[in-house]
């Protein structure tokens, strides 16, 4: 699975059809510009990308109403990522409004969620992703108090949960830089 950053439409580039386009709407400035990128790349599946509780900009904010008639739109649109999910709770809220074959990618951003993370994963069923904010993990451990090497640790207990679990763990594998 190879997701890459809308970031990358910027350029005008074309992607194999196995390429997953992640659109991160706290980089979306209005719903119209969301709809070109979705009929642009069409034929890519799509991870939305929703930021909530964000606390740092961009921030953007969309309503589930009216996302949802975009979604059911756009059957390229496969899965959705729900940022600060502590609970199975942030999960079910949102999972009673996609379309079935939507599949809810939670990310993990925090100590609470980490905790929970048994919970989290069992509210998914069949479709077990989950993503990590390394950024937010790291910021939530220094709030708390915590050693920054609690970071690794933490990472170790993500990864060895999901190998345990048949559970897909995404990660960031780097970063494209541009001076445009």
């Amino acid at each position: 699975m190879l997701i890459v950053s809308q970031n990358l439409t910027k350029y005008d580039m074309t992607f194999p059809d196995d390429v997953i386009l992640r659109i991160n709407l706290a980089w979306i400035n209005n719903l119209d510009e969301l709809k070109e990128i979705l009929i642009k790349y069409s034929h890519n599946d799509i991870f939305l990308d929703l930021p909530t509780k964000r606390l740092k900009p961009p921030s953007n904010k969309y309503t589930m109403d009216e996302l949802v008639p975009i979604i059911r739109e756009n059957k390229n649109i496969k899965y959705f990522a729900v940022s600060n999910v502590e609970h199975p709770d942030d999960i079910s809220k949102i999972k009673s409004k996609l379309p079935p074959n939507v599949i809810i990618v939670p990310k993990i951003e925090s100590i609470p969620a980490i905790h929970n993370i048994d919970n989290i994963v069992n509210s998914l069923g069949e479709n077990r992703i989950i993503m990590l904010d390394h950024d937010d993990l790291y910021s939530c451990i220094l709030k708390g108090g915590h050693p920054s090497e609690k970071l690794r640790d933490y990472i170790e207990h993500l990864e060895k949960f999901c190998n345990n679990n048949n559970t897909i763990l995404l990660k960031t594998r780097g970063v494209i830089f541009s001076c445009k």
